[in-house]
């Protein structure tokens, strides 16, 4: 998927560990593991307003998109 999903990146900046961001924002743990691992088919804009609110950061922060590879034939 040419999303990605950057959040590792946002919580070793700020210490951060899966289980803490998922309490404060209020999601599962299991659910945020989805979102994380870009297995995640769609993001509620609430969770993405509390990720950004939790983390200190942007939208952009934590996703970007990469154009997906060509297959070679």
């Amino acid at each position: 998927m040419p999303i990605v999903v950057d959040i590792d990146v946002m919580l070793a900046k700020r210490k951060m560990s899966v289980g803490e961001l998922a309490g404060r924002v209020g999601i599962t743990p299991a659910n945020l593991a989805v979102l994380k691992n870009g297995r995640a088919k769609a993001v509620r804009f609430t969770t993405l307003s509390a990720l950004c609110e939790v983390l200190e950061c942007q939208p952009g922060d934590l996703l970007r998109w990469e154009p997906e590879q060509a297959a070679e034939g």
